[in-house]
């Protein structure tokens, strides 16, 4: 029996798991690789219940950044079709390698697109960073899939004056994280206003969209949402089971993972816009 090469997700790392996929197969990669930082995912001062959030979050050590970014994105080239994009998510810490080696392996950088949220980790003597980056490259500029009319048409006017398309398409984003108070959850999640948006500019319905790095599961779920084919993996036994049990019991949220299909918040098919929660 073949591989099935799309609509799975898999407990591996994200390269031995590429490297199982066909040349060019992929139409999009949306995804938020670990952050070198000594990351502590239950600290205090992100507000919220620790008892909610799952275990195990696999962090990088700093002087291993580069190699391991390199390691994983020379499968992404491999795998990502020349119509293709791909968004990596970084905080400014560990930009410079990621940056260093996206030139490195050959992506085209279309975008550096600027996603400020609406908290930051506070801070004594330093400004709070209050925003991530998200660098939107590609391998033929010429080829890549984009929908300019995906949200707005031309005439769509924001209070009757300004364009809606020319707002929606700057690169600053405005968009807020998701609370999924009361729920089960990973330490970091990308929300789902993020998440959607990216896929309705770089995607078509059908297309293939994969995330190296699945955590919480956001992108293989809202990419299912909206029609598209996913693959998914994730290192974390943890995570990998919260996803898995997220796509199976079509939740957006779940309540407590340990209980059985229906449990939860919302079922996919009755969420696009109301998905924040």
């Amino acid at each position: 029996m073949p591989k099935k090469t799309v609509d799975f997700i898999k407990n591996t790392s994200c390269v031995q798991g590429m490297q199982s996929l066909p040349e060019e197969h992929v139409d999009l990669i949306v995804t938020d690789p670990p952050f070198a930082i000594d990351f502590k995912a239950k600290r205090s001062n992100y507000n919220r219940t620790q008892s909610r959030v799952l275990e195990g979050y696999s962090e990088i050590p700093q002087e291993e950044y580069l190699a391991f970014t390199q390691s994983w994105l020379k499968e992404a080239w491999r795998i990502l079709k020349p119509s293709g994009s791909a968004f990596v998510f970084s905080g400014w810490n560990n930009l410079k390698d990621i940056l260093v080696a996206l030139d490195d392996i050959g992506f085209v950088t279309v975008n550096h697109i600027v996603w400020k949220y609406q908290f930051g980790v506070a801070t004594k003597r330093r400004f709070v960073s209050s925003h991530y980056h998200c660098l939107d490259v590609c391998k033929d500029d010429k080829k890549r899939t984009f929908n300019p009319n995906c949200r707005f048409g031309p005439k769509d006017r924001i209070d009757g004056a300004r364009s809606a398309r020319y707002a929606d398409m700057e690169d600053v984003w405005d968009i807020k994280r998701e609370y999924w108070t009361g729920d089960i959850k990973t330490p970091t999640k990308l929300p789902y206003e993020l998440v959607s948006k990216i896929i309705d500019y770089a995607s078509n319905k059908g297309d293939i969209v994969l995330d190296p790095f699945l955590g919480s599961g956001q992108v293989a779920v809202i990419a299912k949402m909206m029609c598209r084919r996913y693959i998914g993996y994730e290192i974390v036994p943890e995570y990998y089971a919260f996803v898995k049990t997220r796509l199976k019991t079509k939740r957006y949220r779940i309540d407590d993972v340990k209980k059985g299909a229906g449990e939860g918040v919302g079922p996919l098919s009755l969420f696009p816009a109301q998905a924040k929660g």
